[in-house]
């Protein structure tokens, strides 16, 4: 599992001072201040930034300012920036539950063995999360435990799910 997880995309300058918007992946949004430093980063170049100030600015988005970045224009640099942490600061979770940025990725077989595609994203839709799943076509399949997705294997890199292959 990759030693960083993306928690957050920055999304646009706020104001003049050096605070950017940030669309805050966390449940809930603002789980993200827990944490003092981020690890900014675009592909494989990645930075460490402390927050020194921050604030929801309307769910999902916090307005955040970090240390050494004190005008827009050093704000605008940052502009589609993700933003991750630590998996190791992360807190274990129990038994059955997962991040969803493990599951991203994984292998997506019904119950009879047909390979249906790799979850892409996650959504929440309000009664439940929905697996976004790219194979030979898009499909949504709703993270609803026992009933659609039957078993989560990390190592192995699988979800078995019972889901028609037509669906």
């Amino acid at each position: 599992m990759p030693s960083r997880v993306i928690m957050a995309q920055i999304a646009a300058p706020f104001g003049v001072k050096g605070w950017v918007k940030v669309y805050s992946y966390a449940e809930p949004p603002e789980g993200l201040l827990d944490f003092p430093v981020w690890q900014l980063g675009r592909e494989d170049v990645w930075h460490e930034r402390r927050v020194v100030e921050a604030r929801v600015h309307g769910s999902p988005v916090l307005a955040v300012r970090f240390e050494g970045i004190d005008e827009r224009e050093q704000a605008a640099e940052l502009r589609g920036f993700k933003v991750a942490v630590d998996r190791e600061a992360l807190a274990a979770l129990p038994d059955g539950q997962y991040y969803w940025a493990d599951l991203i990725g994984l292998a997506v077989l019904n119950a009879d063995g047909m390979r249906l595609g790799v979850v892409e994203r996650l959504m929440e839709t309000g009664a439940n999360d929905v697996l976004v799943v790219r194979g030979e076509r898009e499909r949504l399949i709703p993270y609803v435990r026992p009933d659609v997705v039957r078993a989560v294997d990390l190592a192995a890199g699988e979800l078995r799910v019972d889901w028609d292959a037509d669906f």
